[in-house]
């Protein structure tokens, strides 16, 4: 690393990975790079000190070269700044970096510092899996409304005997479809928001809100909630989802007239994480299906009907650090297990 005789950065910057700029926040030239910040702008160090932020800022992203400049002197100012930047390196590639920007003095010299990762490869995935999230959903609502539209129309105006369990039939495929896109939404906030907030809370308001709610969709069932010991997480919207679905499926999947769950939390035995117990008296869940949970290459039928609530009830606890389990109980009956790290109460907790 070269560098100008007023200000340098300590040799040791070039063994690290991460970029690093020194910049003047008045003019907003670079003073002095590392050797990684040369590469992922394609630019030797002395070029980079006569260049202008606006060659290497793309001029096809809202911000501008002057923002840029702006950032520098807010920086300089004492209020750090940390932001999403588009790039365009000197062969024109152009790529996102996320900068950290902050107050340094160097060389007795007021500067700021500028920490540059290449995020390029993981932003661009992400926003494509979102446009295909949102392409999915969208499709699945368009499609069901019209198979529910057309099965109306039927219901209305044919007057066939023995339709009437093909029209019920659409109808029923038409909701699943519904449905579908509601799971899919639910899986996509999984994944995509798992860095998202999360609030410590009380696993038991949270199972009730749950059971609260499922027994107003389904008045018939009876839902039963038993709490062994306190017990605290930290989580998003994705844990209220997994639980809505395991005691969902053993409501809809019952053969009894009364369907019946039971719901336990406490602790687990062996490990101490967070344990909800979901119990049914259902079929048990066909193998496969659980089979294709953990080996998500392989294609299977959901026969028994559950297999995207199954996913989504994985993805939602796995993004939250924890991890899903199924048993099936004697004579007949299932038990999920939806585990997930303890967190001491509000009050007690260490930060």
């Amino acid at each position: 690393m070269s560098s100008k005789k007023s200000v340098a950065l300590p040799s040791e910057y070039d063994t690290l990975y991460l970029g690093i700029g020194l910049y003047d926040p008045s003019s907003g030239d670079i003073l002095d790079a590392n050797e990684r910040l040369e590469r992922i702008l394609g630019y030797p160090l002395d070029t980079l000190r006569r260049l202008s932020v606006d060659t290497y800022t793309a001029n096809t992203y809202p911000q501008s070269a002057s923002e840029f400049r702006d950032r520098l002197r807010t920086s300089a100012d004492g209020d750090p700044q940390r932001f999403i930047w588009r790039a365009k390196r000197a062969d024109g590639e152009l790529i996102w970096l996320q900068l950290h920007v902050s107050q340094q003095r160097f060389s007795e010299r007021d500067c700021v510092i500028v920490e540059v990762r290449d995020i390029t490869d993981h932003y661009e995935s992400r926003h494509r899996a979102e446009l295909f999230w949102r392409i999915l959903r969208h499709n699945l609502r368009n499609e069901a409304a019209i198979i529910l539209g057309h099965a109306d129309q039927i219901t209305t105006h044919s007057r066939v005997e023995g339709i009437a369990e093909s029209i019920a039939a659409i109808r029923s495929r038409g909701e699943n479809l519904g449905s579908m896109a509601e799971s899919v939404k639910e899986i996509e906030q999984a994944i995509t928001d798992a860095r998202a907030e999360h609030v410590r809370q009380p696993v038991l308001a949270i199972v009730d809100d749950v059971a609260a709610r499922t027994r107003s969709e389904y008045p018939a069932a009876r839902i039963s909630v038993d709490e062994r010991e306190e017990m605290w997480v930290e989580v998003n919207d994705a844990f209220g989802y997994a639980v809505r679905h395991a005691v969902e499926n053993a409501i809809v999947h019952s053969t009894e007239r009364v369907p019946t769950v039971e719901i336990t939390v406490g602790p687990s035995p062996n490990t101490g994480r967070v344990e909800i117990r979901i119990k049914d008296a259902n079929p048990a869940i066909p193998p496969e299906e659980i089979e294709a949970l953990f080996a998500p290459a392989e294609t299977t039928n959901t026969s028994h009907g559950s297999g995207i609530g199954l996913f989504v009830m994985k993805w939602c606890i796995e993004s939250l650090g924890g991890e899903v389990m199924f048993d099936t109980r004697t004579p007949k009956g299932n038990v999920v297990h939806l585990y997930l790290p303890s967190k001491r109460p509000p009050d007690t907790a260490d930060e």
